[in-house]
């Protein structure tokens, strides 16, 4: 097939996993964060890796890297501009866009997309980046990098495989609309097989050190109970939740801790990453809270299969918008 796939803000590769499961080659990503970097360089080691801001990353260079202009161009541009879950969040929507230096990410993916001119891009991001005027700020800014039909997808990653809650918008060239899974898995799904932590067969899978007084905390908890609440940006959110295991988990985010479903302790790792639907075998590096972030913020593997399969169908029929 030979369809090239670049990831900009590649983050654990979670996007291009599922690219790649499809039969694309992930030909290259840019990724600002070294423990990242460092993730998607061993689970992806075919692919360059750019670990830079992708400010200074220009279309000539990713040209140069990978030898031609790349098939598809795939990415999700960090949230906290947007979420709601953030408290400082800019009142003005166009200000999360235009002014806050995260939010502005987003024009850089757009500026890559119109310098590279893919056959089909998808850009990630929590729902709240179409609020008010931003949708058509968004419209505009890709017509003006040559893209006159815009599609705003919004997907719930539960639907296609991931065994928790999940919505987001995948903003792309052509419309992305996934058969459905048909059945929603559970945390027990997900996790009720690995082995206690510590086997050293499961990367990843070590106990997590807490406080005695979390310790204390959770023994309290019953399914769906959560030990602390914090503050967003439109209400109050929750954190160490003791999980239900016959329900799907909540959404996975960098800060977010689950409490196991039967034991008084927080989930490894690699249990977190079982719930975004990452596979065992792709492994994760750096301290712990950069493992954690990095699970929270990726694509589920699931879900971009889903759409990885969609972009596959569109390349396959020869169309070209």
């Amino acid at each position: 097939m030979g369809y090239t796939v670049v990831d900009l803000f590649a983050g654990a590769g979670g996007f291009s996993r599922g690219f790649k499961d499809v039969g694309f080659d992930v030909a290259l990503g840019v990724e600002v964060d070294i423990n990242a970097a460092r993730t998607f360089s061993y689970n992806f080691p075919e692919a360059v890796m750019i670990t830079d801001d992708i400010r200074n990353v220009s279309g000539k260079d990713i040209i140069k890297y990978i030898g031609g202009r790349p098939d598809v161009i795939i990415g999700g541009s960090p949230c906290e501009a947007f979420t709601e879950t953030n408290p400082r969040r800019a009142r003005d929507p166009l200000d999360r866009l235009y002014v806050d230096e995260l939010g502005r990410l987003t024009l850089e993916f757009i500026r890559l997309v119109g310098e590279l001119r893919p056959r089909v891009f998808v850009l990630e991001n929590v729902v709240h980046i179409m609020d008010g005027p931003l949708r058509d700020a968004l419209i505009s800014e890709f017509t003006r990098a040559g893209y006159e039909r815009i599609y705003f997808n919004v997907l719930h990653a539960e639907d296609y495989g991931t065994p928790s809650i999940r919505r987001r918008v995948f903003v792309s060239n052509i419309p992305i609309r996934p058969e459905k899974l048909g059945r929603v898995l559970t945390v027990w799904d997900a996790i009720g097989d690995l082995p206690e932590p510590g086997d050293p067969r499961i990367p990843n899978h070590e106990y997590v050190t807490i406080s005695d007084r979390k310790v204390r905390g959770i023994a309290r908890l019953g399914w769906d109970d959560a030990l602390y609440r914090f503050r967003g940006a439109t209400g109050s959110f929750r954190n160490f939740v003791r999980l239900n295991p016959w329900k799907p988990a909540p959404t996975v985010m960098g800060s977010v801790r689950f409490v196991h479903p039967f034991e008084d302790r927080v989930l490894t790792v690699r249990e977190q990453a079982r719930l975004m639907g990452f596979p065992d075998d792709h492994v994760f590096f750096g301290p712990k809270d950069s493992q954690f972030n990095q699970i929270g913020e990726a694509v589920p593997p699931p879900l971009a299969r889903a759409i990885a399969g969609v972009v596959l169908k569109y390349l396959e029929s020869g169309a070209f918008l």
